[in-house]
């Protein structure tokens, strides 16, 4: 039994690959309260973009997506060049290249292990060939040109391949954060535009079933972005021309459209060592051996695979006690610190009498919200007690919302037309707030009431906000919460929830 199990396991265990691209996976994502918190992680990490595809919405995600940073860094450049992420996927392509794509990226992983699925597969020729320069036109039109023209003409943001097809971004973001019963008021954004996305997701995991890496190999801008530096990559496979006699194994059994070893299109997987007779093949960095032959003519000396594996486990030591610190330091020690510190005292004009007061106060329907104080974007000082006896709308919004800018005029509109017995606060998520204010500079929403969040304010979480916005929050003249929904607004309901306000406090 017991030599079952271990030649079961000699025929099945997880290749280096395969435990790198598991690890990467849960490297990026590690934020698993996340997962069942139905939120997104805010730590200081979410500044570093991470260099695989991963959505920057996925509830478990402690990094950026390099793919989603640079569509939104081209969107506000203007007319100047966002240097900081050119640079960035420039350090990652020059140092790895596509391997990337073969070795750290959890997408790649999810769709291998989609093509397991025993059905009959689409070989590689001409057709897919032809089709993996598709992804150098994604990148040209959705990554570069749409957010470019809609920033510089249109003022907006527009992280078009996000928006309209990334199928990493529709199953980490949108499933990722809709399944979890917390977002469950967050059915509304399942409009065409979702059902669009969930069929591009929809057909290109079938597609993987079918066809090898489809999305990698036909539709993905990032991996079209580091082929280009797979020429002089510090790290890939490379072939040794002295050895090489030109028999042409290593493309043949590549799955990749490759045209030879170590092109634009090769992910330096290493699949093509084992094939190459002549032992002319090597994945490395720089002069260092990574994995090469250790059977067969050209084999590595024996002394040099013992010393590779032995780095190899000095290697993997220290990243999976780096995994773990990251995940004591996500999951526990970046809590926000209103979760670990009691909550202040809540300030109530009209204390109410019966023992269950406490229960009156939060945001839920027909609970006074707590007193806050919060400095302002003109200069001065907001706090809700001060407005007891009017009726107070609260707007949670950013910049990079596109729902949230666009109803921002009804909410300046509604206090333009109600300015004695209404007070309007747009409350900007702690992320990007720091570009609020110079993005607010010539809106001319002038009668809006503009404060940013922070950890130290948590005002999201006082009127239980989250990453889902838009938001809105109103309060009729006692301070008790009539409204509290996560969904855009039309001026029409403003309109008809001002009205609501004013006659639940007769």
């Amino acid at each position: 039994m017991d030599k079952k199990i271990f030649n079961w396991w000699n025929a099945h265990r997880p290749t280096a690959r395969r435990l790198s691209q598991l690890y990467a996976a849960l490297l990026y994502n590690a934020h698993l309260k996340g997962f069942v918190e139905g939120r997104i992680f805010t730590g200081s990490s979410k500044a570093i973009c991470v260099p695989g595809l991963n959505c920057y919405s996925c509830p478990g995600a402690v990094g950026a997506c390099p793919l989603g940073a640079l569509q939104n860094a081209l969107n506000a450049a203007g007319h100047t060049a966002p240097w900081y992420m050119l640079g960035i996927l420039c350090l990652y392509g020059v140092i790895l290249g596509r391997t990337v794509c073969g070795w750290f990226c959890p997408i790649g992983l999810l769709q291998e292990l989609l093509h397991k699925i025993p059905t009959p597969k689409i070989k590689k020729g001409r057709t897919t060939r032809a089709l993996s320069y598709l992804k150098y036109g994604i990148l040209l039109v959705f990554v570069i040109a749409l957010p470019i023209w809609y920033g510089v003409t249109q003022g907006k943001t527009l992280p078009g391949f996000c928006k309209y097809i990334c199928p990493a971004g529709t199953l980490e973001g949108a499933v990722g954060l809709l399944s979890n019963p917390r977002n469950e008021t967050s059915f509304y954004q399942l409009k065409l535009l979702f059902t669009g996305k969930w069929v591009i997701m929809l057909a290109v995991g079938l597609g993987c079933v079918f066809c090898w890496r489809a999305f990698c190999r036909f539709l993905c801008p990032l991996g079209a972005i580091y082929g280009l530096f797979n020429r002089f990559a510090f790290t890939g496979v490379k072939v040794d021309l002295e050895k090489c006699n030109g028999c042409g194994a290593c493309v043949r059994n590549c799955r990749m459209d490759v045209r030879h070893v170590g092109d634009h299109e090769c992910i330096s997987c290493g699949k093509c060592i084992s094939f190459c007779a002549q032992g002319a093949i090597a994945l490395k960095c720089g002069s260092l051996t990574l994995k090469g032959p250790e059977t067969g003519k050209n084999a590595d000396p024996e002394s040099a695979v013992r010393k590779r594996r032995l780095w190899g486990r000095i290697l993997w030591t220290i990243a999976v006690l780096a995994l773990a610190a990251l995940l004591i330091w996500a999951n526990v020690l970046s809590a926000p610190k209103s979760e670990s510190m009691p909550a202040p005292e809540p300030a109530v004009t009209e204390a109410p009498a019966d023992p269950a007061a406490d229960d009156l106060i939060g945001a839920e329907v027909g609970q006074h919200l707590m007193d806050f104080s919060t400095d302002t974007l003109g200069g001065g000082e907001f706090r809700l007690s001060d407005w007891r006896g009017k009726v107070v709308v609260i707007t949670l919004w950013a910049t990079y919302c596109a729902p949230c800018v666009e109803e921002l005029p009804f909410f300046d509109r509604l206090q333009a037309e109600h300015p004695d017995s209404l007070a309007v606060l747009a409350i900007h998520h702690k992320i990007g707030a720091k570009k609020a204010e110079k993005y607010l500079a010539d809106k001319g929403w002038d009668h809006i009431i503009f404060c940013l969040d922070s950890d130290e304010k948590n005002l999201f979480g006082i009127v239980n906000g989250s990453e889902t916005m838009p938001q809105t929050i109103v309060l009729n003249q006692k301070g008790e919460v009539i409204y509290n929904v996560q969904a855009p607004v039309t001026y029409e309901q403003l309109e008809a929830l001002y009205a609501q306000a004013c006659v639940s406090e007769k």
